[in-house]
C-alpha cells in the first residue's frame, strides 16, 4: 500500500528540505507551505500520516489533535513544535499525537522520524484490516482437476506465476476468474501486499474513474475530501480488473496511459504519482470480437493480454464435477450445521449430466442448496432442484417410450401412455419456470388454474416442490 503523508510546515527553507529527502522514499506526499496551507485541506487530505507544525493547529491545541485522530483514516500525527521543556513536548503526546520533535532539530532526524512512524503505521494496517475470508487466499492446487485442458491452463499459469506481466483470464461466467487470480497473487512475489479488486460492471459510469485513479478534494461536485484510487491502493501488490470488456472506451485510454508508465493522475489533479502494480484483467466477451467492431481499443487489449489464460468451462470438463461436488460438501456442510457427508450415485449422476451455464459458481450453489434441505447423512436426487429430477424423469420417459415396452397394448394404449408422459414434463418444466406459482403457469400453459390444479393432482405434483430458495 501507498502511504500518503501530509507535510504541513510554516517554514520554507525546512519544507524543501524535508520534501527533497521524503521525495526518495516510497510514498504519496502532499505538501502544505505558507500560502497553500488550509486546516480544511489537512482535515480532508485522507493521509495516513499528517507532519504539522504545532503553530499551524488551531486553538485550543487538544481539540485540534483530537479532530485528527477522529478521522476515519485514524492518521498518525507528528507535531513540530518550539518548547524546550520537556513537559510540554510530553504535553502534546497526552493530548494525542504520535510523536512531538523539536522543530530546529537537523532535517535528517525528522525524517528518520517519520519513517519509523510510517513502519509503525504499515503495521497498524495491517493488524486493523477485517478478517480474510476462508476462501481469500485460495491456492493453485485447489484446482486441481482430472481434465486434460484444465491441467494444461494450470501449468500455464505456473510458468508466469512469478512474472510482473498483464494477464488477461478469460472464460464463461462462474468458472472462476478473481478465484484464479487470487490464487496467482498469493503464490507470486507480490503475495505480501494488498490485492484490490475492481469490478468494471459493478459501478456507474460518473464513478468509476474516481475508483481506479482516485479523485482529489473539489474534482466534482460532491468530492468534498480526497480519495486515494485502486491504483494507489495496489501498490506493491496487484490490481485485479474485473469483467475489463465493460469499461467505458473514453476511460480505456487513460487506463492505456497507466499500463505505459505506471504513473497515476487523480482525477482533478496535476501531480502523477508512479505505483508499481501487477495488473490481472478478465471477461467473458470475445474482446478480439469487440476491437473488430470498436467497442474495445485494440492497443488497450494487446496491451493487456501479453499473457492469455483461459479457463474452460465445466461442460468441457464434466470428469471434474465429482470431486468438485465431494470437497464442497466437505468443506460446506459443517458451516449450515448438517451431518451430510455424503451424495447418491443418481444425485452424482443428474449433476454429471447438466450442462452448468453458470459453471462452478452455479455447482456451488445448487450444492448449498442441497445441503440446507436435506435431512439425512446423503444428499439425493431429491435434494436436488427440481429441473435435475425432471431431466432424470425425462430420461425414463424416453425409455420407458421404446418399441419393447410397447407390446402387448393397442395403439390408443400408447398413445394415452405417450401423452400423458409429455403433459406432465411439460407441467413439471412450467412450474419450474414460475418456481410453483399457479397463476402465471397457468397463463404460460394457455389454461385456466382451475384446470392446471386438476392436472396436478392427476399426476402428483406440489407447489411447493418448486419454490426456490
Amino acid at each position: 500500500m501507498l502511504l500518503k503523508v501530509a507535510l504541513c510546515i510554516d517554514n520554507p527553507g525546512l519544507l524543501a528540505k524535508l520534501k527533497k529527502s521524503l521525495e526518495s522514499l516510497d510514498i504519496n506526499l502532499e505538501a502544505y507551505g505558507p500560502g497553500r496551507f488550509t486546516w480544511q485541506k489537512v482535515i480532508r487530505s485522507c493521509a495516513d500520516i499528517v507532519v504539522i507544525n504545532e503553530s499551524l493547529l488551531p486553538r485550543p491545541i487538544e481539540t485540534s489533535i483530537a479532530a485528527l485522530n477522529d478521522l476515519p483514516e485514524n492518521p498518525a500525527t507528528i507535531i513540530l513544535h518550539m518548547h524546550e521543556s520537556s513537559e510540554d513536548q510530553a504535553g502534546l503526546v497526552a493530548a494525542g499525537a504520535d510523536a512531538a520533535l523539536h522543530a530546529g532539530l537537523p532535517p535528517r532526524s525528522i525524517v528518520q522520524a517519520i519513517e519509523g512512524v510510517m513502519e509503525s503505521r504499515l503495521q497498524y494496517i495491517v493488524r486493523t484490516a477485517p478478517p480474510t475470508r476462508p476462501d481469500y487466499r485460495p491456492r493453485l492446487e485447489d484446482f486441481r482437476s482430472n481434465s486434460q485442458s484444465m491441467q494444461a491452463m494450470l501449468q500455464e499459469v505456473r510458468q508466469v506465476i512469478s512474472s510482473n506481466a498483464q494477464l488477461l483470464i478469460t472464460g464463461e461466467t462462474g468458472v472462476g476468474k478473481e478465484r484464479l487470480a487470487r490464487a496467482i497473487h498469493f503464490e507470486s512475489p507480490r503475495a505480501s501486499g494488498p490485492f484490490v479488486t475492481v469490478n468494471m460492471a459493478a459501478l456507474p459510469e460518473q464513478l468509476l474513474e474516481s475508483e481506479l485513479f482516485g479523485h482529489i478534494q473539489g474534482a466534482f461536485t460532491g468530492a468534498v475530501r480526497s480519495r486515494r484510487g485502486a491504483f494507489e491502493m495496489a501498490h506493491r501488490g496487484t490490481i485485479f480488473l474485473d469483467e475489463i470488456g465493460e469499461m467505458p472506451i473514453h476511460l480505456q485510454a487513460k487506463l492505456l496511459r497507466v499500463l505505459q508508465d505506471f504513473e497515476v493522475k487523480p482525477l482533478g489533479g496535476e501531480k502523477a504519482m508512479w505505483v508499481d502494480v501487477r495488473v490481472i484483467a478478465a471477461t467473458n466477451r470475445d474482446l478480439e470480437e469487440d476491437v473488430r467492431t470498436k467497442a474495445f481499443r485494440g492497443d488497450l487489449f494487446y496491451r493487456l493480454s501479453v499473457i492469455t489464460i483461459t479457463i474452460p468451462a465445466l461442460k468441457e470438463r464434466r470428469e471434474d464435477i465429482a470431486h468438485l461436488a465431494r470437497d464442497f460438501i466437505t468443506n460446506q456442510h459443517a458451516r449450515h450445521g448438517k451431518d451430510v457427508e455424503s451424495i447418491s450415485r443418481e444425485a452424482m449422476e443428474a449433476l454429471t449430466r447438466y450442462d452448468w451455464p453458470g459453471n462452478v459458481r452455479e455447482l456451488f450453489n445448487v450444492l448449498e442448496r442441497a445441503i440446507i434441505l436435506c435431512p439425512d447423512q446423503e444428499i439425493t436426487l431429491r435434494d436436488l432442484p427440481h429441473i435435475f429430477q425432471s431431466n432424470v424423469r425425462t430420461e425414463h420417459a424416453v425409455q420407458d417410450a421404446a418399441p419393447e415396452s410397447w407390446k402387448g397394448k393397442t395403439l390408443k394404449e400408447v398413445t394415452d401412455q405417450a401423452l400423458s408422459r409429455v403433459e406432465k414434463l411439460y407441467l413439471e418444466s412450467v412450474l419450474e419456470e414460475t418456481a410453483g406459482k399457479i397463476g402465471p403457469a397457468a397463463d404460460i400453459a394457455g389454461i385456466t388454474t382451475r384446470s392446471l390444479y386438476n392436472k396436478m393432482q392427476k399426476y402428483d405434483l406440489d407447489k411447493r416442490d418448486f419454490k426456490q430458495i
